[in-house]
């Protein structure tokens, strides 16, 4: 039964499907974080920006698995991928989570820190531009805020990616 599940799990992640979910995913994480900065007017600080070049890095990473699915090698390394991208975003999300809750302390300006030569906060300031600084995110619903729901979606997805980097790797089912 174990096995079945294994075989299961290794169908499924070089499986198109798994690839579109990804993709749908991470694009509706950045629509929601559009949405809140630009229609409810929830400028985004520091940690907020980070996690959105993670999210957007798990986006073109999902469309590189998703175009190259078939391919056993790549697949592979686009779920490893994932599962760096994913430990990036818990990093963020604790970060956040901390800052809000006043158990971490740190710096957090209004500077990316990116080198010059990926200026993307001047490329795209609608999307990555630092408003504000860090210090609460907006409630979602029923009281969870967005730090609490990043932190809980980003552990899920860490685990998920290295179960599915696993299984990739494992020999093709007969």
């Amino acid at each position: 039964m174990i096995t079945k599940l294994i075989y299961q799990m290794k169908n499924l992640s070089h499986s198109r499907w798994y690839w579109g979910l990804a993709l749908f995913t991470g694009i509706t994480l950045l629509s929601v974080a559009l949405f809140y900065q630009h229609v409810l007017d929830h400028r985004p600080c520091l940690l907020c920006i980070q996690v959105r070049l993670w999210v957007s890095l798990f986006v073109f990473t999902s469309i590189g698995g998703l175009l190259t699915h078939h391919h056993r090698q790549i697949n592979s390394a686009a779920h490893v991928l994932v599962v760096l991208i994913a430990v990036g975003l818990v990093d963020r999300s604790y970060q956040l989570l901390g800052t809000e809750r006043g158990f971490v302390f740190g710096d957090c300006g209004f500077e990316l820190g990116l080198p010059a030569w990926f200026a993307i906060d001047q490329w795209l300031p609608s999307v990555f531009y630092v408003q504000t600084a860090c210090g609460y995110t907006p409630e979602l619903i029923f009281g969870i805020t967005m730090a609490e729901a990043l932190m809980v979606f980003s552990v899920c997805l860490l685990l998920l990616s290295v179960c599915m980097s696993v299984a990739s790797f494992l020999k093709p089912s007969e």
